[in-house]
């Protein structure tokens, strides 16, 4: 079953256009990774999908009903939860209370402060410790489970290993699988390549706002992602870029 189709999509800020006809789709109940280089577009489609950046052209149907005009909170309400890039926690506030916000338009399902802290229980001791004095992999942990406590059907994760050190990023990446079992597709949006490969079921390449490749990450060859990624003529790469 599609969960998201979107078909079309022009977005952008001001008079700066950064997203130019995208067609994806995204089907329920499995890890999209969408990768390119920096301004490729890959946060501003997650931001437009969250409500946060307003469509230009194009349609979002999400479980067969079009929100491109519908309001960031209403979003969440329906089943989309993002991730931003840079976790924005509340500083001042504790990790329980970060994550009880999280569940503030919360709907039905399984996420509550014990299953969250049930896959990532390197914050179980911290819960009233302010998010501010964490490290970024703890608070990468209270970001993801922020999210998940409003049980939603789409989870947008944007940069999960930026800043982070590699044991740190390959900690939150053992984590994700949980995220599908309990009812979330997720679509990740990434630099880091390998990582997005290993964890995917699809992978999606902008470039400059545009789709450059798509497919299964066992169909795709190197080559021809590092040319996606790059803009190369198709099979001039030969490593990957990271």
């Amino acid at each position: 079953m599609t969960l998201l189709e979107v078909r079309g999509l022009d977005a952008g800020y001001g008079d700066f256009q950064a997203l130019f006809g995208i067609d994806v789709d995204v089907s329920e109940g499995e890890t999209l990774a969408m990768i390119g280089a920096n301004g490729a577009g890959k946060t501003t489609f997650l931001r437009v999908l969250a409500g946060q950046v307003p469509t230009r052209a194009g349609s979002i149907l999400f479980d067969g009903t079009d929100i491109a005009g519908v309001k960031a909170h209403r979003r969440v309400g329906l089943g989309i939860a993002l991730v931003p890039e840079g976790r924005m926690l509340f500083g001042s506030l504790t990790v329980r209370e970060n994550l009880i916000i999280g569940a503030h338009a919360a709907r039905p399902g399984r996420w509550n402060l014990d299953s969250v802290l049930d896959v990532f229980p390197l914050i179980r001791p911290l819960m009233d410790r302010p998010s501010h004095v964490l490290s970024g992999g703890e608070q990468q942990a209270v970001a993801i489970g922020r999210a998940l406590m409003s049980n939603p059907r789409l989870i947008l994760l944007d940069e999960v290993s930026l800043g982070l050190a590699p044991v740190v990023v390959k900690s939150l990446y053992e984590a994700l699988p949980a995220l599908s079992e309990g009812g979330a597709t997720v679509l990740l949006v990434e630099q880091d390549i390998g990582q997005a490969l290993a964890v995917a079921s699809r992978v999606v390449c902008l470039l400059e706002g545009r789709v450059s490749l798509e497919g299964r990450p066992g169909e795709l060859a190197r080559s021809d992602i590092t040319a996606a990624y790059f803009g190369l003529p198709a099979g001039a790469g030969s490593e990957g870029p990271g």
